[in-house]
């Protein structure tokens, strides 16, 4: 007989509201990632042409992607922070562009920045992706109650420039569940809705912290919003099998496969196809 699995990804009943349409988390969804941006981690992620943009857009939708995650500026470890006229400069050209030419595409925008994060909602797009789970804004919150779109709580221990020069915590897992739950706190009392939480896998945390967290992923869900994991090509898996992010697809889906059965709702890739084909790998073993 099949014991109940309490953390099944493919049985939870979380929904978010985008732009008047429910999507809801009875499948895990895929967040595909364009970065518009010249120094992203990965060089296969980035576009700044919007021909080359607008392609690689099609490509993910085509190819299974829910949301597409733009990203106007780097996060890697030890990257300098830019101008909101540079955020702007490299990000509303190609939102409406892409608006344009895929109006039902849903579009997540990752910045930290609550005037970014209005003129992109403003421009359609549907979800704002926040790295610094609001501690690099201090209007970010109200903006999203304002706004009424979903908001990804991401944890990052310091800034991008900051976070990896030694990452401490006495408990990793309990710090970044007691920060979650006061955001949540903060987050509920102005009035905003549909939370995703991102524990920010690389973002102030080591290996060790990285694959704690991955293990403690289920515990997540106790706090009652869907969970969406960033682990595609990251540093946690180039560190393990010896590689780059150019080689590390192969050791992105074995984590992906983790990440799932864990209780991962969302996963923010490079590679939506393989994404994809882990899902439903994934789906199947479950249903057995």
């Amino acid at each position: 007989m099949q014991l109940a699995n309490e953390f099944n990804p493919f049985q939870n009943k979380y929904s978010i509201n985008c732009k008047g349409v429910l999507m809801d988390f009875s499948t895990p969804k895929i967040m595909g990632i364009v970065n518009l941006t010249p120094d992203s981690f990965f060089t296969g992620s980035r576009f700044q042409a919007e021909k080359e943009i607008l392609i690689q857009v099609e490509k993910m939708l085509s190819d299974g992607a829910d949301i597409i995650d733009l990203g106007p500026f780097s996060s890697q470890p030890n990257s300098d922070f830019i101008t909101i006229e540079q955020e702007k400069d490299r990000l509303i050209s190609p939102l409406k562009k892409i608006i344009q030419e895929f109006p039902n595409a849903i579009l997540s925008i990752d910045t930290y920045r609550s005037k970014i994060a209005k003129r992109s909602v403003e421009e359609g797009a549907a979800i704002i992706n926040d790295i610094s789970g609001g501690d690099l804004d201090e209007k970010m919150f109200e903006t999203i109650a304002e706004l009424q779109v979903p908001y990804i709580l991401m944890h990052m221990k310091g800034t991008p420039k900051t976070m990896q020069l030694a990452p401490k915590y006495v408990d990793v897992f309990n710090e970044i569940y007691k920060s979650f739950s006061t955001k949540l706190l903060r987050l509920n009392s102005v009035g905003a809705n549909d939370v995703i939480l991102d524990v920010g896998f690389g973002f102030g945390k080591t290996l060790e912290h990285n694959y704690t967290l991955l293990k403690k992923l289920p515990y997540f869900n106790s706090l009652q919003r869907p969970i969406l994991a960033g682990i595609s090509r990251k540093g946690m898996i180039q560190n393990i099998i010896g590689s780059n992010a150019e080689n590390a697809l192969n050791g992105t889906t074995a984590a992906h496969v983790l990440a799932l059965q864990n209780g991962a709702n969302i996963l923010r890739v490079h590679d939506v196809k393989e994404a994809k084909e882990a899902i439903q790998i994934v789906d199947f073993y479950q249903k057995q």
